[in-house]
């Protein structure tokens, strides 16, 4: 690993596209080598097979010349055979060219129990061996007499054949041939990887460019969605998310510049009655400190909205706990029957119970129920019941409705965006922020529920909202 450690990290900091290149291309190289060393030594095998069967073929041709006459003394060199034959005296009775004069090539002699054996030879230099030839392989095969009396010299005789030894990876030009074929297919793999790299890095690079340069103040712009299916699957979720990221800061300027006028609004309107209350001698101070208190719980309201809002939006874990949501609705109507000017019937099934953060539902159900007894005429409708749809979970389903103007069907949804207040709204109470049924669906969203609206002019508004029921 420290010999390899440093051209791998010399590798991995190299561009995406060439580090995969020279990755690719050096697994193809490994595998293609060990594919040829496999391929050579049985090339290597087979050759030296194929020398062997030729050298027994020319030693059985000269035993079939011995049985029709005497050799003659110069034998002719086929497939590249060097060839003695010498008698029982150590004489050469016939060779192959070059070798009639020599020494003899071998003085081994097969034992009893055998007629030929195999040998290699490791001589410096013969006049048959050709330059580079390397090493070769004897064949030294014995003559019995009685079928050599034909031939000159003194009987038994000896063939001694020497061909070439095959090397294990079967010649140079072969193993040069396999060696090109190999650096040749690691530089194909690596050209085609680099080349594929360039045709999927560059969409993203395109990507990259476009990315850095949106800002804050241009949201609006999005990413460019390239063709390959991967890299369009990626381009279209940050264009998602660059949409969501644009409607977030839209809703948060509008939700600042919002804040920003409503919260004005009391704080001038304090300012002016206390200055107006300092420049008059015979000020009415308890009235003045009344009307400052009215300016300052609608700050009050206007700032614990935004709080509630923003704890929302950030995702902040809830805090559930079991609840009766019956006993909850009760009790808030029992708070309300005696100061509220609008009477309000509750039609409230028993043992509702979930799984909820109290407090948020809570909210949700006083946010309900102000702004019902607020368009209301004369009274308002409270039901809690429960909804066991086959195969789906049961639910709690709260209605509050009232018998007031209603809402055109065209705003229904207008309704549930902050700050938005319709002019009935405004008539009624302008003292309102128009973020308490925005925080009443988001609240219902968090639990897992819904908040709808039903309504038609001149018939009221039905608001229902439906909150998984807590599991048995």
């Amino acid at each position: 690993m420290g010999v390899l450690g440093l051209p791998l990290r010399k590798v991995e900091r190299l561009p995406l596209r060439t580090s995969s290149a020279l990755a690719a291309a050096g697994l193809t190289a490994l595998e293609a080598a060990g594919t040829a060393m496999l391929f050579l030594r049985k090339a290597g095998r087979d050759r030296a097979v194929l020398a062997r069967e030729r050298g027994e073929l020319t030693v059985d041709q000269l035993f079939h010349q011995m049985l029709r006459g005497p050799l003659s003394p110069t034998l002719p060199s086929r497939f590249g055979n060097a060839v003695q034959v010498i008698d029982a005296g150590g004489r050469i009775l016939a060779a192959t060219e070059g070798l009639e004069n020599g020494p003899p090539l071998s003085r081994v002699v097969p034992p009893r129990a055998r007629t030929q054996v195999e040998h290699r030879l490791r001589s410096p230099r013969r006049p048959w061996r050709t330059r580079g030839s390397g090493d070769r392989t004897l064949l030294a095969t014995r003559i019995p007499a009685e079928v050599t009396h034909r031939q000159r010299g003194k009987a038994p005789l000896m063939i001694y054949l020497a061909f070439p030894r095959v090397p294990w990876y079967g010649s140079r030009r072969l193993a040069a041939a396999t060696a090109v074929a190999t650096v040749a297919g690691a530089a194909m793999v690596y050209a085609i990887v680099h080349r594929s790299g360039s045709r999927v890095l560059a969409p993203m690079a395109e990507i990259r460019d476009e990315f850095a340069e949106i800002t804050a103040t241009d949201l609006a712009r999005r990413v460019p969605v390239p063709e390959p299916e991967e890299l369009k699957a990626m381009a279209e979720t940050m264009n998602t998310t660059l949409a969501r990221l644009d409607t977030a800061v839209s809703d948060l300027r509008n939700l600042t510049s919002e804040a920003s006028h409503d919260l004005r609004g009391p704080l001038t309107s304090i300012r002016l009655r206390l200055e107006n209350a300092l420049a008059d001698p015979e000020a009415r101070w308890p009235r003045v400190a009344a009307d400052v208190l009215a300016s300052v719980e609608r700050q009050e309201a206007i700032v614990t909205d935004l709080l509630t809002l923003t704890r929302l939006d950030t995702g902040q874990p809830l805090h559930p706990q079991r609840t009766d949501l019956s006993a909850l609705v009760a009790a808030e109507l029992r708070r309300r029957e005696a100061t509220d000017r609008i009477h309000i019937i509750g039609k409230l099934a028993r043992r509702v119970v979930l799984d909820c953060d109290r407090l948020l539902i809570d909210r949700l159900l006083a946010n309900l129920l102000d702004n019902a007894q607020r368009h209301a005429d004369s009274r308002v409708e409270v039901t809690l019941d429960v909804d066991r749809p086959p195969g789906e979970q049961a639910a709690a389903v709260l209605t509050v409705a009232d018998d007031g103007d209603g809402i055109p069907p065209d705003r229904h949804e207008e309704i549930f965006e902050r700050f938005t207040r319709l002019d009935s709204s405004r008539e009624r109470d302008p003292n309102g922020t128009g973020l308490g049924l925005p925080i009443s669906r988001d609240i219902a969203s968090a639990h897992h529920g819904t908040l709808t609206v039903d309504s038609r002019p001149g018939h009221g508004a039905r608001f229902t909202t439906r909150l998984p029921l807590a599991a048995p």
